[in-house]
């Protein structure tokens, strides 16, 4: 995310910028748990036909799924006596290099919200200037960038401000096998077990963080990529260095890899069901139904792992068929030294070898978020993961 820089745009009588308080800006980094949360002082330079403007600008745009986050934007016009039913403020959704999608319009007082976003879209309102939007109960597809848009007659400009969401990467094959998924097919899969493909950013993040997994995967921009944190020479030479492998941009539709699919905190709660016996695929089914739950996705189980510290030496069935168990605090009998949800692969579904994770919904949330949606005046609470987990806790297998 980036800074807007303000161009001064003269057209007639009035000069009109816009400028984005996003989650990153043009100052020297900082280390991540350092960066979160701090303040940063902006200093936005106009030319000789304007003045000196400085802001405060929040550290980052994060937040996670079922959370309500700021999107920042003001906008400051010259003359200042321009009427303020003729500014339009327009947001959209960056969905592609060239695509874009409508989240929110204002003109005056005559707003709208579109699509997936209507009830959960607002203005902050926060004074003169202010063209920031509140998301509530945020979703995995809200994830990326966002274009803030502010016109008044013919003059325009824009800025974008990128929302991240806390999460983790896992990479996901089905049953028939590795390397079976087209770019399509790959983005239907993470669909399926509650999560979006991943982006570059995350599994680089998640790479920083231990993930090493020597198949490659799709990712959301349509490359394929696989993070390598020890090199050995099945998976790319040992003499190459670490890091995050690239083949580039591939073909969508007839070319097939593993993908890398990102998950963020649940609206609800992943358990091991106890029982006596174990089961097979079927009968635990049926258990986490007349538990009141269902079987747990493999998304759902890595979210757990991370936001919950689920940590369970005991292998069970789920949703996909596969079987698998989380660990926080490994030890010798639990699969080895490093964290992780461990894969046993995708056994025969009538063996009743295993238990069973099963995912209960929170009974007082919507399907799109942990509250009820409310408008900006009615006491918005902005929302904040404080969860953590080890440093290399995001590796995997």
């Amino acid at each position: 995310m980036f800074l807007k820089q303000p161009r001064p745009l003269a057209f007639g009588k009035m000069s009109f910028v816009v400028f984005i308080l996003a989650s990153a800006v043009s100052v020297a980094p900082l280390p991540a748990d350092m960066d979160k949360g701090r303040r940063k002082v902006v200093h936005v330079l106009e030319d000789d036909t304007g003045a000196v403007i400085v802001q405060t600008a929040p550290g980052k745009v994060v937040t996670h799924r079922g959370g309500s986050i700021t999107l920042p934007c003001r906008f400051h016009h010259e003359p200042e006596n321009t009427d303020p039913d003729r500014i339009r403020i327009k947001w959209t959704k960056v969905t592609d290099a060239l695509q874009f999608e409508d989240v929110f319009v204002a003109l005056g007082r005559q707003q709208r919200v579109f699509g997936a976003y209507k009830g959960r879209v607002f203005l902050e309102q926060a004074g003169p200037g202010d063209a920031s939007i509140i998301i509530q109960n945020v979703t995995l597809e809200d994830y990326g960038r966002f274009e803030c848009e502010v016109t008044n007659d013919m003059e325009d400009d824009t800025g974008f401000v990128n929302l991240d969401l806390e999460g983790v990467v896992f990479p996901y094959y089905p049953r028939e096998g590795r390397y079976k998924l087209n770019y399509h097919q790959g983005e239907d899969a993470c669909k399926q077990q509650d999560a979006i493909l991943a982006s570059h950013s995350q599994l680089h993040k998640a790479w920083l963080e231990g993930l090493d997994w020597c198949n490659a995967g799709w990712l959301e921009d349509g490359s394929v990529q696989y993070p390598i944190s020890h090199p050995r020479d099945q998976c790319g030479r040992k003499d190459n260095p670490a890091g995050v492998r690239n083949y580039g941009y591939r073909h969508k539709e007839e070319e097939r890899y593993d993908a890398f699919c990102f998950t963020s905190k649940l609206n609800g709660k992943v358990y091991f069901l106890k029982r006596f016996k174990k089961v097979n695929y079927a009968e635990a089914m049926k258990a986490c139904v007349r538990d009141g739950s269902a079987v747990a996705k493999v998304g759902q189980l890595y979210a757990a792992w991370k936001f919950q510290l689920l940590d369970r030496c005991e292998a069970g069935w789920l949703e996909d068929g596969s079987i698998r168990y989380p660990i926080v605090n490994p030890r010798s009998r639990c699969g080895g030294s490093q964290p992780g949800v461990r894969h046993l692969g995708f056994p025969d579904r009538k063996f009743r070898l295993y238990g069973v994770f099963c995912f209960r919904k929170n009974k007082d949330e919507t399907a799109g978020g942990t509250e009820t949606t409310k408008s900006p005046a009615e006491s918005l609470t902005r929302m904040k993961s404080g969860n953590s987990i080890p440093m290399n806790a995001t590796a995997v297998i």
